[in-house]
């Protein structure tokens, strides 16, 4: 049989028959960002043919470049490509949406009776799978990123800093994208007439899209902060999501090492076991991994819930910190699709890019010791573990990166198995 020539498109969907792929596509993302971009890779690409395989890669490089869920970002973009503004619209939403509603009604059950036992039980399992998925993360980025002797020195530095220098975790980032580009000092972007007219024609769109996007964003600052008070905690909540949205290089366990430093320890908003049971949680929806944010906002509103109801509180503390986590994601996509040629082909954009990724491997190993103390050494690293937790967390970690089992039935059979330990231990 021939070979598939991927360079040949169809020709581009009705704008309603592309809402109603993005409908569905909510749906079924599980699998985190390698398997979402997967996902969207055999869609658009390999079935449908809509884009071709360059420019689902250079789409695909250009999200890699920006703080946020990359699967989200390319979803955006590919919309963007077909069908314009409207296009990533309704791509990034589709792709959110059913999440950020499955989470909702998740966390309620956690808070609300997350002491029953057989509830319980299924997170003690998920808790201990997700020890596992994020040895496995630490290891497949530290491959892909920890390519040079620099690169090695600066996680190791970054990890240094975050867990013995206290030193906060935007400064890591910077200091660490300041030396990328003093790496790449020497080495100059090209410069074609195409790339400079493309840059021309999409600066007007992009003022748009970014004066839309800043009224946006301080709707909600200013209803929240009118209403309830400019110290209040669901203001708070806003700008703190807000900040952990920009600096999220690396993904969700990156920036969950970051959030859970400063809610649990500097802010006491929320508790260690309940951050790792909402990585739990978010692992069983589809969509990003980064709206375990919501929980994180949703928990720190039920346990601060002020003159509000709990519920109340949580719920309008969880919308905030979606809205501050996904906005940026759809705005930088926006504002930078017109430039995309640009910005991808930027020698020192992708050295301060690949030093800040190298920094996040050192976030990712300090949340990695985090999550270990939590889940398995809850009496202290001094005492024995807790061993039905570390066979679990070995045992997904077995039929994730061995066996190459599915996220889902390996979610599956870890809470089955942490609910009947728990069982066998009253």
């Amino acid at each position: 049989a021939p070979r598939r020539d991927d360079s040949v498109v169809e020709p581009a969907p009705t704008f309603a028959e592309a809402a109603r792929f993005w409908a569905r596509l909510g749906f079924v993302s599980f699998g985190g960002p390698a398997g979402q971009i997967a996902i969207l890779h055999r869609e658009i690409v390999v079935s449908r043919r809509w884009l071709d395989e360059g420019e689902f890669t250079r789409a695909l490089n250009f999200c890699m470049l920006l703080p946020g869920p990359e699967a989200l970002q390319l979803a955006i973009y590919l919309g963007w490509k077909l069908h314009g503004i409207r296009g990533g619209l309704v791509a990034g939403l589709g792709f959110i949406l059913p999440a950020i509603v499955l989470l909702f009604g998740l966390s309620y059950v956690y808070v609300a009776h997350g002491s029953l036992q057989w509830i319980e039980g299924l997170l003690y399992g998920l808790q201990a799978a997700v020890i596992a998925l994020v040895g496995q993360a630490i290891v497949r980025i530290g491959k892909r990123a920890l390519t040079s002797p620099l690169l090695l020195a600066l996680a190791l530095a970054s990890f240094i800093a975050l867990e013995f220098g206290g030193i906060p975790f935007p400064l890591v980032l910077l200091v660490a994208a300041a030396i990328g580009t003093l790496a790449a000092r020497n080495v100059a972007p090209p410069a074609t007439q195409a790339i400079v007219r493309q840059a021309v024609v999409g600066a007007g769109s992009s003022l748009r899209v970014g004066s839309v996007g800043l009224v946006l964003w301080l709707l909600p600052l200013l209803s929240v902060t009118l209403t309830l008070g400019w110290d209040s905690l669901w203001s708070r909540v806003y700008l703190f999501f807000t900040k952990a949205a920009l600096v999220t290089f690396g993904g969700a366990y990156a920036v969950l090492g970051y959030v859970t430093t400063q809610l649990v320890d500097n802010l006491g908003w929320v508790a260690a076991d309940q951050s790792v049971a909402g990585l739990a949680l978010a692992e069983t929806t589809p969509g990003p991994l980064v709206i375990v944010l919501q929980f994180m906002g949703f928990v720190a509103g039920w346990n601060q819930p002020g003159a509000m109801s709990p519920l109340g509180s949580a719920m309008l503390a969880g919308a905030l910190a979606s809205w501050a986590t996904f906005l940026p994601s759809f705005l930088f996509i926006l504002l930078g699709a017109p430039h995309l040629d640009r910005l991808t082909r930027n020698a020192r954009v992708e050295a301060a890019l690949g030093a800040i990724t190298a920094a996040v491997v050192g976030v990712i190993a300090t949340l990695t010791l985090l999550l270990a103390q939590v889940v398995l050494f809850p009496d202290g690293w001094r005492h024995a573990p807790d061993w039905a937790a570390s066979l679990i967390a070995v045992a997904a970690w077995l039929l994730l990166e061995r066996a190459r089992w599915p996220l889902g039935p390996v979610l599956l059979a870890a809470a089955a198995s942490g609910l009947f330990l728990r069982l066998l231990q009253q």
